[in-house]
């Protein structure tokens, strides 16, 4: 396991919805801006279908806000939504092509995204299509961004990316210490009250973080560790 490489100025962080980077990413992205460093979130979707009993047309916005606040508590003052069909996904060329002209636009030199294995962790529990669809297309739109003759509609090519890192997934190969940011990470987290309220049980959210954190560092050999998978996509 080895640490997350720092010698870079640019990240763009992809995730299906709004929350999904606050469960652990977000106290990563707290200790890279700290840095001095450049992070974007791009959200595939708007949420808008993930509270029982609001109707999409008021939840989407309601989420878009809470996303946000919960970027800024992390440092991060750009949130860009691309408007794909939250529970919908589909990873292809229409989210493919939305990626790469993201990527080609805000010339990253590193990506983050969530676990798209099939399962969380060795209990079974399945994924949601929607994470599984947008990690798949973030690798693929990586590649993508750099070849002038795909999506030539979406902009110049950007072949800056030196990988992808992808978070929560099985078998991780390198960590970042959050030891110092995890408060921020929880703050961030905390800004999802629409959402949070929306489950109908109680969620400790400090608590949660610190368990899953304390989990990486004991693999890192540090106190707090959120920790993730590297792609090769050059």
């Amino acid at each position: 396991m080895q640490p997350v490489p720092e010698d870079w100025a640019r990240a763009v962080a992809v995730a299906a919805h709004p929350d999904d980077l606050e469960y652990g990413t977000a106290s990563a992205v707290a200790r890279w801006t700290a840095q001095g460093k450049d992070v974007t979130y791009v959200l595939v979707t708007s949420g808008e279908a993930g509270i029982e009993g609001m109707d999409p047309a008021a939840a989407g916005p309601l989420r878009e806000e809470e996303e946000r606040r919960s970027a800024a508590a992390v440092g991060v003052d750009r949130v860009e939504f691309l408007g794909h069909p939250d529970g919908l996904v589909v990873a292809g060329t229409d989210l493919r092509r939305d990626l790469a002209a993201a990527f080609r636009r805000l010339r990253p030199e590193i990506v983050v995204t969530m676990n798209f294995d099939l399962t969380w962790g060795d209990d079974g529990a399945v994924n949601h299509a929607d994470h599984r669809a947008t990690g798949l297309a973030v690798l693929d739109a990586c590649r993508d961004a750099a070849n002038r003759w795909v999506f030539p509609e979406a902009g110049g090519p950007w072949g800056g990316i030196a990988a992808a890192f992808v978070a929560g997934a099985g078998a991780p190969t390198h960590f970042v210490d959050v030891s110092a940011t995890i408060d921020a990470g929880v703050e961030s987290l905390r800004q999802h009250r629409a959402y949070l309220d929306g489950l109908g049980r109680a969620f400790d959210p400090d608590a949660f973080l610190r368990d899953m954190a304390g989990f990486g560092g004991m693999v890192a050999g540090c106190d707090l560790a959120v920790t993730f998978r590297r792609y090769q996509v050059g």
